[in-house]
């Protein structure tokens, strides 16, 4: 991994590569999309079995009771232990985050409450790619079942054991083997039989993300995402850990962009040697070596001040403070989800410390943070107004309405002044 000084230059190349517009995906993303929606299943079966060489066919489009059980009885106990103790984790944050209803009085006989209501059904896209991955079931199943969501269709294009005895323990049953963006297009337009859903969850490659983004006027989506992002800040920590942490998000495909930040060349030096000698001890395939190479770096700061505001500008998902982390954490603003201490291992939050690993990438988190349950809601307001309310409010209602030129909306006040007739 290079070594950079943290100049407004090198800040620039960076941030202009991350919001670089991935134009060949989103041609071929619109294509299958467009073809989804004119051919429906025929369309899907065909793109599955040319892009991930899945025969629906033969294999069948959804996956049956019988391989939900034959899944159950194949993982080990230890993996079962693994899940439940991972999902009670996340299913209490999720439980904390749920919106509640509420009722206010603004002026008497003015009553305004919220109303809160699950999505009616919702899709759960799983990566399928070298593995399936069963921490985003968990991710997006979970909070979407403590909102009340009525409906949850999963889509994963290869579906190993792991994952399926994972959806049988969550009680998901309607499990679709299709992935890509053929997977997005069925769930967001509906086939002959794949159900449309109201929202999709769940990250997915380039491909998935395009096509997310097209369908987006017509399905509403749970976030932008982009490559997996991680930086660590630290002036002094242990270089082996650090380089571990960097390494684990590395892994997640060949663009992901892990950071170290620090003022310490010293220590920029040890963890460039860490991350060499680690990724030596990795298989060639891992696509750690080429994101290390191509898309991550160590950034030499003139100072943590200069750090900290470089990260607030590029906001990661994943940050890491392994030393001075109530100090440096202050002065944070933008991150997706922040790790404090050098116990924080960023894997604990990937799997089992409850936080949800869906998280805003490519400078999102500027704007908002990670998944949770109040994506899986909508929160709608009911107004009681009783004649004394009405009475309270009317004058001013009738001057902001004309001061606005909404003679009818006035008028709608008015109309009731005048009236001797009750409703």
């Amino acid at each position: 991994m290079r070594i950079l000084k943290l100049t407004a230059s090198a800040e620039k190349q960076l941030l202009r590569a991350r919001l670089r517009h991935d134009t060949q995906a989103a041609r071929i993303a619109s294509r299958i999309v467009s073809t989804v929606r004119r051919r429906g299943d025929s369309a899907v079966f065909a793109w599955a079995k040319k892009l991930d060489a899945v025969n629906l066919h033969r294999e069948g489009l959804w996956i049956s009771p019988r391989e939900l059980r034959a899944a159950q009885q194949a993982v080990s106990p230890h993996f079962l232990n693994a899940l439940r103790h991972a999902a009670r984790n996340i299913r209490r944050i999720a439980e904390r985050q749920l919106p509640q209803p509420w009722t206010l009085e603004t002026d008497p006989g003015v009553t305004i409450a919220q109303v809160v209501r699950p999505i009616e059904s919702i899709g759960c896209y799983i990566p399928g790619g070298r593995h399936a991955l069963v921490s985003t079931l968990l991710m997006t199943v979970i909070p979407a079942q403590v909102a009340g969501v009525p409906r949850i269709i999963v889509v994963c294009p290869r579906p190993n054991a792991s994952l399926l005895a994972a959806a049988h323990f969550l009680g998901v049953h309607e499990i679709a083997r299709i992935g890509g963006a053929q997977a997005i297009a069925a769930l967001a337009y509906g086939t002959q039989h794949v159900p449309r859903v109201a929202k999709i969850f769940g990250p997915g490659n380039r491909f998935v993300t395009a096509a997310k983004q097209l369908v987006s006027h017509d399905c509403a989506i749970d976030l932008p995402a982009g490559p997996t992002e991680a930086i660590v800040l630290a002036a002094r920590g242990n270089p082996r850990w650090i380089a571990a942490d960097l390494l684990a998000q590395a892994e997640h495909a060949p663009d992901a962009a892990s950071f170290l930040v620090t003022t310490s060349p010293s220590l920029a030096v040890r963890v460039q040697s860490e991350i060499a000698a680690q990724l030596r001890q990795l298989p060639r395939a891992n696509p750690a070596h080429i994101s290390t190479q191509r898309a991550g770096a160590i950034l030499l700061a003139p100072s943590l001040n200069a750090a900290c505001a470089f990260i607030n500008r590029f906001a990661p998902e994943h940050l890491s403070l392994p030393s001075d982390a109530t100090l440096l954490a202050k002065k944070i603003n933008s991150a997706g989800t922040i790790f404090l201490g050098p116990w924080a291992a960023q894997p604990l939050g990937d799997y089992a410390s409850g936080s949800n690993h869906v998280l805003p990438t490519s400078g999102w988190a500027r704007m908002r943070g990670g998944l949770s349950t109040a994506d899986f809601v909508k929160c709608f307001s009911v107004q009681s107004v009783r004649r004394n309310g009405f009475a309270r409010l009317a004058s001013d209602v009738q001057t902001l309405a004309r001061a606005e030129g909404l003679q009818a909306h006035a008028n709608a006040i008015e109309v009731r002044q005048s009236s001797e007739v009750r409703p």
